[in-house]
């Protein structure tokens, strides 16, 4: 009776464990697409006035979503890269383009919009590419560098082909590159010390309110001035 009480208990811990990592996976899985969702309606939305048709958007929308995290695989060699291995991201992506392309025929877009989905895939990317970096056993500076290149690299990859100098690189739009390291930096202290749940979201919420507060009251870094003899 004990033996069989403790091989029941066992299972039933090893049953709860299975469940709360496909929850953590589960969580994960849905970050990643709202994170893609959002990136590829701000690349959507850096084709307004640029006289591109349906597939220049899709694409435009896809080097946005996905940029960051390719590069990001390449550099730290996780095979298959992260769209390979599962293609709805492409596929959430080339949707989220398509529902743009159609709303900007009839409705009028602010351009506030593409600032707000950029910061809110800005936030979402630096969270997912500092945690995977982690898990494949990188140090916390190599995880926060991996982080920004995931939050950044798409952006600048969908400015250059609309002939836009980066965002990353203007001085007007403000505190870019420094809220993904905030951002980026929050959770490599805080993971360990509290949920992880909890770090993720303290982690997205720095990056996204930096650059909102940035955006709002033109939060900038001091320029270099050298001094002239």
């Amino acid at each position: 009776m004990l033996r069989d009480g403790a091989h029941h208990g066992f299972a039933t811990v090893s049953l709860i464990t299975k469940a709360a990592w496909e929850d953590r996976d589960a969580v994960q899985y849905f970050l990643e697409h709202c994170g893609i969702a959002v990136t590829a309606i701000s690349g959507a939305l850096a084709a307004r006035g640029k006289r591109v048709d349906l597939f220049g958007v899709v694409v435009l929308a896809l080097v946005t979503a996905l940029g960051g995290g390719t590069l990001r695989d390449v550099v730290l060699d996780a095979r298959p890269v992260f769209w390979v291995g599962d293609t709805s991201y492409a596929l959430t992506a080339t949707a989220c383009a398509l529902v743009v392309f159609v709303i900007a025929r009839f409705w009028e877009i602010s351009g506030k919009w593409l600032l707000w989905a950029d910061a809110g895939g800005l936030a979402l990317f630096t969270l997912l590419g500092v945690e995977k970096a982690l898990r494949l056993g990188v140090s916390p500076t190599v995880a926060v560098a991996m982080g920004i290149m995931t939050g950044v690299a798409g952006g600048m990859i969908r400015d250059v082909l609309t002939g836009e100098i980066p965002l990353v690189f203007r001085r007007q739009i403000y505190l870019y590159a420094t809220a993904s390291f905030c951002g980026a930096l929050v959770f490599v202290l805080l993971r360990g010390v509290i949920d992880t749940d909890a770090a993720r979201l303290l982690s997205a919420g720095t990056t996204l309110l930096l650059r909102l507060a940035a955006i709002q009251w033109r939060l900038q870094l001091p320029d270099f001035q050298a001094k002239e003899a």
